[in-house]
């Protein structure tokens, strides 16, 4: 999906189609209704805190504005972009819809995220046939009706590449975006693919980049071209066979229709430090609001855990988790709310917190015969019970 969550955000306020927006602010930067009706949207200059942006549309980006960038930074780079909330249960609807519409045209898919999926077009009626003189006829055809299909699902655009495999298929989606279409075959690599630079493949992350660079490897053909014995001296037999491969375009990963989730988990940072004793009316409510998050999405997805865990990160960037198996499993809000309570009090709770988690893990399908239900832990109870 392009820009997923700020495409998501204009068909709710499309008068900001075309300008800067960034999404990732909390719920004090919802717009406000004039009396005229009209609304007043929050900007970046007026932003103060150390959030991160979640996305941007593309017109932000091209100030330089992207995802993971701090927003005090962003506000130096565009001051008059739209800044506003995000709103993870409208993103989530959102994705359902489009992936419901893909699964009418080709219904073996594996689901990647809220916003990419892979799917196999390989017995998709059409796929293989040529239009014309155009060998690749069908499965552009094909393309340009699962983008079409996504469009009328959800009135948003995505991008699309079509090619022999999940390795190359990831790579040209992003070639054309926004709302792109890419077909490429084995014999288009070296013209399409090679210029690219390296840290273009999926896998190939910043230090890797880093290392290639220093060893004279900017491009993708470039590491084509390098003598895979020196790939695996250098980086390893797996790693480097790997190199060579996905450099040649090489991938034989199957598309996955079914992944157990191995854990759920909610969590927040905050806008300013917050400390387990002063601010404990203030932590309260936020603990609490992630236990149920966690409950929900486990009733969703109609799983139960058995194992809860909590993470903290102090304002030294510390990073601290903890976690408590039950005796039976559960997707009982308060009782999980009562066992991540037990977990806190197993860590040092003696300096300021940045952020807060709650993870559920030792997932298996459930229903309500096999939820545990505890004594109702009342809400109100405080967050940190020990000092």
């Amino acid at each position: 999906m392009d820009a997923f969550y700020a495409s998501v955000e204009l068909l709710r306020y499309p008068e900001l189609k075309g300008q800067p927006v960034v999404i990732g602010g909390g719920r004090r930067h919802q717009p406000e209704t004039r009396a005229d009706g009209s609304r007043q949207f929050a900007r970046l200059r007026d932003y103060a805190g150390r959030g991160v942006i979640t996305t941007a549309t593309y017109p932000a980006r091209a100030l330089g504005v992207h995802s993971g960038i701090g927003l005090m930074k962003a506000a130096a780079l565009a001051p008059d972009a739209v800044l506003l909330p995000v709103d993870f249960d409208q993103y989530r609807a959102c994705s359902r819809r489009f992936k419901a519409a893909v699964a009418e045209v080709a219904p073996v898919i594996e689901d990647r995220g809220i916003d990419e999926i892979y799917i196999d077009l390989s017995d998709v009626p059409g796929a293989q046939d040529a239009v014309g003189e155009d060998a690749l006829g069908g499965v552009r055809q094909l393309g340009r009706q699962l983008k079409q299909a996504v469009f009328d699902a959800t009135g948003l655009t995505c991008s699309v590449g079509v090619t022999p495999n999940k390795l190359l298929s990831k790579l040209c989606s992003d070639l054309d975006k926004p709302d792109g279409l890419t077909v490429l075959t084995m014999a288009d690599i070296p013209a399409r693919i090679w210029p690219l630079p390296a840290s273009r493949i999926n896998g190939i992350g910043p230090k890797a980049s880093a290392r290639l660079a220093a060893l004279g490897i900017e491009t993708i053909g470039q590491l084509a071209a390098a003598d895979p014995n020196w790939l695996i001296q250098e980086f390893g037999s797996h790693h480097g066979a790997w190199l060579h491969q996905a450099a040649h375009g090489l991938d034989d990963r199957p598309v996955v229709t079914w992944r157990e989730p191995k854990s759920l988990s909610r969590e927040t940072t905050f806008e300013r430090d917050l400390h387990p004793r002063d601010d404990r009316d203030t932590l309260g409510p936020i603990f609490t609001r992630l236990c149920e998050q966690v409950a929900q999405d486990l009733a969703r997805k109609d799983y139960v855990g058995r194992t809860v865990g909590v993470k903290l990160r102090y304002d030294d960037f510390r990073i601290v988790t903890r976690s408590l198996t039950m005796p039976a499993p559960t997707r009982d809000a308060s009782t999980i709310r009562q066992w991540a309570g037990r977990c806190l009090k197993t860590v040092p709770l003696n300096r300021r917190l940045r952020l807060l988690g709650v993870k559920m893990e030792s997932l298996s399908k459930g229903s309500a015969s096999t939820v545990a239900q505890e004594p109702a832990v009342p809400y109100s109870l405080p967050l940190f019970e020990e000092l």
